[in-house]
């Protein structure tokens, strides 16, 4: 499946046991050996009774991370396909939470991607006091990000323009980076007006993606943040468009885009 070119493969763990190995998850991933994909995703019956299933999400390198706002549209979109629910509302437990997924009337999916968290200790990121923007070394210059999580930890940072970002070469460099212990998704938005940005992210464990769910909320909420971006954000990926909407700090972000199936299949791991 893919949200806006952001793909994955997506597994039923309901109706069977599913226990992949690192390298198991790294051969399914790989795009010339297996199947290929961004990420994995894994979706097991609920652990809870106030929600209606649990979600995994494994990065290709092997390692699972807590949130993935595209793949989250995806989840919709698998589980009803599946004849797993008939719901259009659906609560989904993940490694940080709980988030709420809406089916619209056109298809595309509403998430609710929870408020976001801006204290150091919550990202992680290694500084004593919260700030809307900090200076942070990276490749013998200093650039200046704001740094948050949205389940997951984003530093982002604005472009004049994201085409000529240097993406592949700085972003890398900002995911090891030491001030973020869990690493860190490194985003790059150009400001096209106060409705509209152009976004590019450079994603922890999966590299350079054609979009990203939470790094496209976390670009907004920066953006917001600094009094650049009205409430409502249209976010144009190289994989298509996103609309992001926040309110104010206490209040959860929205995110509404499409998603779709590719194919279905079988693979002997």
């Amino acid at each position: 499946m893919h949200g806006l070119g952001n793909d994955f493969v997506v597994l039923n763990g309901v109706t069977q046991v599913i226990h992949l190995s690192p390298e198991q998850i790294r051969f399914i991933a790989d795009r010339q050996r297996g199947i290929g994909c961004d990420q994995i995703l894994l979706v097991e019956p609920a652990s809870r009774p106030d929600v209606d299933f649990r979600y995994r999400i494994f990065n290709r390198d092997g390692g699972e991370v807590e949130h993935c706002g595209n793949g989250a549209r995806c989840f919709v979109h698998f589980v009803r396909a599946e004849s797993l629910t008939s719901k259009t509302e659906i609560r989904v437990e993940t490694k940080n939470g709980i988030i709420v997924l809406r089916l619209q009337d056109n298809g595309e999916v509403t998430v609710d991607m929870g408020a976001p968290r801006f204290a150091p200790a919550d990202i992680p990121f290694r500084r004593d006091t919260q700030a809307l923007l900090y200076d942070l070394p990276v490749g013998g210059s200093v650039v200046k990000i704001s740094a948050l999580s949205m389940g997951n930890p984003h530093a982002v940072q604005v472009v004049e323009d994201v085409e000529a970002a240097p993406v592949l070469m700085q972003g890398p460099l900002i995911e090891h980076h030491a001030d973020f212990p869990a690493r860190v998704n490194a985003g790059y938005f150009e400001i096209v007006d106060r409705g509209h940005i152009k976004l590019r992210v450079w994603e922890r464990g999966a590299g350079e993606t054609l979009a990203c769910g939470t790094g496209a909320c976390a670009a907004v909420v920066a953006g917001i943040q600094r009094g650049l971006l009205d409430h409502r954000v249209s976010v144009r990926t190289h994989g298509g468009k996103l609309t992001i909407e926040w309110q104010s700090a206490d209040c959860a972000v929205m995110m509404t885009g499409p998603a779709a199936t590719v194919f279905k299949g079988e693979i002997e791991v």
